[in-house]
């Protein structure tokens, strides 16, 4: 309900909107002109060349990416916004290869043996050579969710120092008046259970994988879970668990047999806000061997200074992750081992590549600067947004808005189109009467309960207050039958997301690419051009963070360098 006054109040605003300021110039329709389906066919087809071999963060792909974008800024006549006058931000990355090989269940009704990869999947949380749980007793914690305005907390001041947390995937749903109904919150995210776990103290976490609450299968978890894994180095001041690992719905109902246990009544007793944390009397041991090695990456930034003495001080920041998963270890002679991510986004840099290139075409750049930002390390955990959201070459809260690119239209023209977070800020607006320009509605988040918002780069510059959109495709195509667009989706999920066969293919239409990246590119002339810097909506769960970044540049801080930082 929330989410639908926020959207019916934008709705309201679009006449308003018409009057203080055309919502398009001739010039930026014209410019707009510039993208077309070469454009992002070319770029895509060498990003996720074989030869990239799947950009793999701190591999000689992921360099070879980084200096192609660059070109391509540089090309364009963009200046440089990285570090000591170049393209690039590099940063370091903690690379972790985990060797686990079993999970140990034991109880006084007998012992439970999980096989790794089939029934569990293992990563070390600590950048050390080696990660251990030794007889840690597991503890059910339901969601392991601290959440003071929900006037909910899963863990209820219970000692959990040195225990192993299970914990329920995703956030309650069944009352529309918690956590967004089905809608996911960062709440249901697995980065946040891992991090609260860390909080008070816990050995170990464990997350129960169901389709349903994932929002994709176990076979998702094995590919990116395995193989070496990513984080920014470690602060000594934040804690950390010893083990992250997931299991199977069905390897868990084994380990809860041993207890007396089923999971129907346990999930059923998370749903409320008296729930208990359950110790299981089930001891969890495992004790593997980590490979450790630090590995340079970089985004790679550029900007396009804005005409206005005064607004070109701000920015509009666009922002695309260039990484994917890299190469599959250990594959037969005769198998694709590429991950190539051509989808998943080599498109997504491809339109921002082509935005920039809408951009130039101008007679002239709008008022406000254009940041471009061509993020790495997204699949690892949108660590190249992290960096780049605490080492920002202009400060919060003079960033106007994130428009951030995550892959594209694969399939022609649409009716519609998807904005992912739509309630959340004063871009909705501006969006709406855009989109009907080109004859198409917006609708909300279709797939809402998967939290699409916080699985992508502008989760990081929303954290720091930035109004950010952020968008799907459309799922109503033109000369389709209805539903047709949903079996797309689908099918490309099950069969190509995080698989060597997301790759450039002849039969990608990309007429509805084109429509949506002059969207987004016509969303961001549009704040370039006008004197009012968006906002979140009142209430939102950003808003204060935006309003403390505005606060700051009346008293401001030195800055923190970005040089150097990653030592």
């Amino acid at each position: 309900m929330k989410h639908l006054v926020s959207l019916l109040v934008a709705l309201c605003a679009v006449p308003a909107l018409a009057q203080r300021a055309p919502l398009v110039t001739p010039v930026e329709k014209s410019a707009a002109g510039a993208i077309v389906p070469e454009v992002l066919r070319a770029h895509v087809r060498f990003l996720a060349s074989d030869l990239l071999e799947g950009r793999g963060p701190g591999t000689r792909g992921d360099a070879l990416a980084q200096a192609y974008i660059a070109s391509q800024f540089e090309a364009l006549g963009l200046k440089p916004a990285g570090t000591d006058g170049s393209f690039l931000q590099p940063f370091d990355l903690v690379g972790i290869t985990s060797q686990p090989k079993g999970m140990t269940f034991r109880a006084p009704l007998g012992t439970e043996e999980l096989k790794f990869h089939e029934d569990f999947i293992a990563v070390s949380g600590v950048q050390a050579p080696e990660a251990k749980l030794d007889a840690s007793e597991l503890v059910f914690v339901g969601y392991g969710i601290q959440a003071p305005e929900y006037e909910w907390d899963d863990f209820k001041g219970m000692d959990l120092r040195g225990k192993t947390l299970l914990i329920l995937n995703s956030d309650p749903e069944d009352d529309p008046r918690l956590f967004g109904g089905r809608t996911r919150l960062w709440y249901g995210r697995w980065d946040y259970k891992y991090e609260q776990a860390a909080k008070v103290g816990a050995a170990g976490a464990i997350i129960i994988h169901t389709t349903p609450s994932a929002g994709y299968p176990w076979q998702v978890v094995q590919t990116s879970w395995t193989g070496e894994q990513f984080e920014l180095p470690a602060s000594e001041e934040v804690p950390r668990v010893q083990v992250k690992a997931w299991t199977t719905e069905a390897a868990t109902r084994r380990v809860l047999e041993l207890a007396g246990r089923d999971l129907e009544s346990l999930r059923a007793s998370a749903q409320k806000r008296d729930f208990q944390p359950v110790p299981l009397g089930v001891k969890v041991s495992t004790r593997f061997a980590s490979e450790v090695r630090r590995r340079p990456t970089a985004n790679v930034l550029a900007l396009l200074p804005g005409s206005d003495a005064r607004l070109s001080q701000e920015v509009v920041l666009y922002s695309a992750h260039h990484d994917h998963l890299g190469k599959k270890e250990g594959g037969r002679p005769d198998e694709d081992t590429i991950y190539n991510g051509a989808l998943d986004n080599a498109a997504g840099v491809a339109a921002m590549l082509a935005t920039a290139k809408a951009f130039r075409a101008m007679p002239q750049p709008p008022r406000r600067s254009i940041l471009f930002a061509a993020v790495a390390a997204e699949e690892q955990g949108l660590l190249g947004s992290q960096y780049l959201a605490e080492h920002p070459p202009v400060p919060a809260g003079r960033v106007a808005a994130n428009i951030n690119i995550d892959g594209a239209n694969i399939h022609g023209r649409t009716k519609d189109l998807t904005v992912i977070g739509l309630g959340k800020s004063s871009l909705d607006a501006i969006i709406v009467a855009l989109a009907k320009t080109q004859g198409r509605v917006v609708k909300a988040d279709q797939l809402s309960d998967r939290g699409f918002f916080y699985r992508s780069d502008q989760f990081n510059f929303a954290k720091q207050g930035i109004p950010a959109a952020y968008f799907g495709s459309g799922m109503d195509f033109v000369g389709r039958p209805e539903g047709w667009g949903k079996q797309q989706r689908e099918a490309w999920e099950a069969k190509h997301y995080h698989q060597p066969s997301d790759e450039l293919r002849p039969e990608w239409e990309l007429s509805g690419a084109v429509e949506d990246v002059r969207l987004f590119f016509l969303l961001g002339a549009h704040v370039a051009r006008t004197p009012e810097l968006p906002r979140w909506n009142k209430g939102d769960e950003f808003e204060a963070a935006r309003l403390e970044s505005l606060r700051a540049l009346k008293s401001p801080r030195p800055p923190r360098s970005s040089e150097g930082a990653s030592k």
